[in-house]
């Protein structure tokens, strides 16, 4: 996963790692917090996703995330189907 850094993925690797996925698009913001794991292999070069679930593979960023894309508001949803829409997510991840 090109553009994490290598402290980024080390922290996220820990058995005891928190992620915040902090989603900000159009005024609007949308948080979902997950879980890293020692067992995250990080190494996609094109895709990131974030699972409700233990599954792993190699696009697994982080598990047990307490949304999914169905838990997004409606609102931000809308905001994310716009391809003009400018869109930020910040990723912080706590040990």
């Amino acid at each position: 996963m090109p553009g994490l850094s290598r402290e980024f993925k080390e922290k996220l690797l820990q058995e005891n790692a928190r992620l915040t996925i902090l989603i900000e698009a159009g005024g609007i913001a949308e948080t979902v917090n997950a879980h890293g794991s020692p067992h995250l292999t990080l190494v996609h070069p094109t895709e990131i996703v974030v699972r409700k679930s233990n599954y792993i593979c190699s696009r697994t960023l982080a598990v047990k995330a307490d949304k999914a894309s169905t838990d997004l508001s409606r609102d931000i949803i809308e905001k994310l189907k716009n391809p003009a829409q400018k869109v930020k997510i910040t990723l912080t991840v706590e040990v």
